[in-house]
């Protein structure tokens, strides 16, 4: 096969190489970072440490073997992050049919026609028509010229969006880290309050069992009889709702597993769950740790790429299109010089009048553009503030669980002390039943104190930018 026809496609190939891109090149904007994060655990006038609690893989934090499990098992199986999976997959077989426009495109028709002519169509006595056959194999090539930078622009466009996606998908993870662990630690403190709910009642039954020998006895009252039931009463009624909840974030935790409600296993309880050390790190690298900011950055470049597709439709279009090949009414002629045929069509399309449809396409994109360097920035000033809320959160948690332990022990000591009180005829059953109600109060407290500052933990690690990590 002959292709004399294919040194025409070097003009393009030419022309290209002098060819340009319009439209903005990406620049980062400017950016407000705060020269460290307000933190009310910090001490005065000591710089921040560059390594950051958000650097640390998840596994590392959450050292529970039950935890880690339940963790494995939803990044694997949620259903959110296999749909975030599946639009990344979307977004590069995007970046390919993108990237195709760059290249010429090129296919190849064959065929045979074999047709009959009536002689009854022609004034000649006695003809009586004619018989044509034509075989053809004619291969064709087009390259739409980028001259302008257009699919350029565009594949540029394609792949930030696929790293958009990447990044979108990292913080579905991150988001679900932070609510399997959230999820368990709200289960563990449920369990604890049982767990509180159940010993207290039992002390309080024994107690209830005590005042009725002394009331037969004749040693106390009927009235101290009806408040020990009381207190019996307030721990059984208390039973029910601590198990809803309990079951309820069972499910809870098995559908952020992508499973059909059902129970969950237990680790470490919620007392032996430990808190690493977590600095907070620079604010600079916040910027470059957070998927969201990533995104925020990549949709940005996004937008910003399409600004010189929309200005590249001002400039002429330059399509060149080939074919070569043969086409005969026989085999034996059909690879001969007689047979051998070829095309080449430049085309030209200039814009002349759109009624303003490419300007109002650029400005638009560039609206676009301004929208994305906005949410960018709205994103990191959002990433500032979630982290410095969870710094004052957790060091506030923290204090408080710290003097409800105390509290705790307080009551307890108080709650002795009005057992011994009333067993010796000093003071009355009501104040018992006062120390005892405060004693349960308090603990149930400590243990949601307990829970806050795992919580606390958490909402902090994620705020770092932490928890994606494969």
């Amino acid at each position: 096969m002959r292709l004399h026809a294919s040194r025409w496609m070097l003009v393009p190939a030419a022309m290209l190489c002098c060819s340009c891109t319009v439209g903005p090149n990406y620049r980062r904007p400017q950016l407000s970072v705060p020269p460290e994060y307000r933190n009310p655990a910090a001490p005065d006038g000591t710089a921040p440490e560059p390594a950051s609690f958000g650097d640390v893989r998840w596994w590392e934090v959450f050292e529970d073997p039950e935890l880690q499990s339940l963790l494995k098992t939803a990044l694997d199986r949620n259903y959110d992050i296999r749909i975030a999976a599946t639009r990344i997959e979307q977004a590069v077989a995007n970046v390919g049919i993108v990237r195709a426009d760059q290249f010429p495109n090129a296919g190849a028709d064959a065929g045979f026609r074999r047709t009959r002519a009536s002689g009854a169509g022609f004034p000649f006595p006695g003809f009586s028509g004619f018989t044509t056959s034509v075989i053809n194999v004619t291969p064709s090539a087009s390259w739409a010229l980028d001259f302008w930078g257009r699919y350029r622009r565009a594949t540029e466009s394609a792949r930030a969006q696929l790293l958009a996606s990447e990044s979108a998908q990292q913080a579905v993870r991150a988001s679900l880290v932070a609510a399997v662990a959230n999820a368990y630690f709200r289960l563990r403190e449920l369990d604890l309050e049982l767990e509180i709910t159940n010993r207290t009642l039992e002390a309080w039954r024994t107690s209830l069992v005590l005042t009725v020998i002394r009331e037969q006895g004749g040693v106390a009252s009927l009235v101290d009889v009806r408040q020990a039931e009381s207190l019996v009463t307030t721990a059984i009624a208390g039973i029910p709702q601590i198990q809803q909840q309990i079951e309820q974030t069972e499910n809870l935790i098995r559908t952020l597993l992508g499973d059909n409600p059902g129970t969950v296993s237990r680790g470490l309880p919620l007392s032996q769950q430990k808190i690493p050390a977590m600095p907070p790190g620079l604010p600079s690298s916040l910027v470059a740790r957070r998927p969201d900011i990533r995104q925020a950055e990549q949709t940005l470049i996004a937008a910003n790429a399409q600004i010189g597709v929309a200005r590249a439709a001002y400039f002429p279009n330059v399509v060149f299109s080939a074919y070569t090949g043969y086409q005969a009414p026989s085999l034996d002629e059909f690879f001969t010089k007689r047979g051998w045929i070829w095309g080449l069509t430049p085309t030209l399309n200039v814009p002349i009048f759109t009624a303003g449809r490419i300007r109002s396409s650029v400005r638009f994109t560039e609206a676009q553009r301004d929208e994305a360097v906005l949410t960018y920035q709205r994103t990191i000033q959002e990433a500032f503030r979630d982290v410095s809320d969870a710094l004052i959160g957790f060091a506030r948690t923290t204090e408080f669980r710290v003097q409800q332990q105390v509290l705790t022990e307080t009551y307890r000591d108080a709650a002795r002390l009005s057992e011994t009180r009333y067993r010796g005829g000093v003071t009355t059953y009501l104040e018992v039943l006062d120390s005892e109600r405060n004693v349960y109060g308090a603990e149930l407290t400590l243990a949601r104190a307990q829970l806050s500052e795992l919580t606390s933990l958490v909402q902090l690690y994620n705020a770092l930018g932490g928890g994606w990590q494969q």
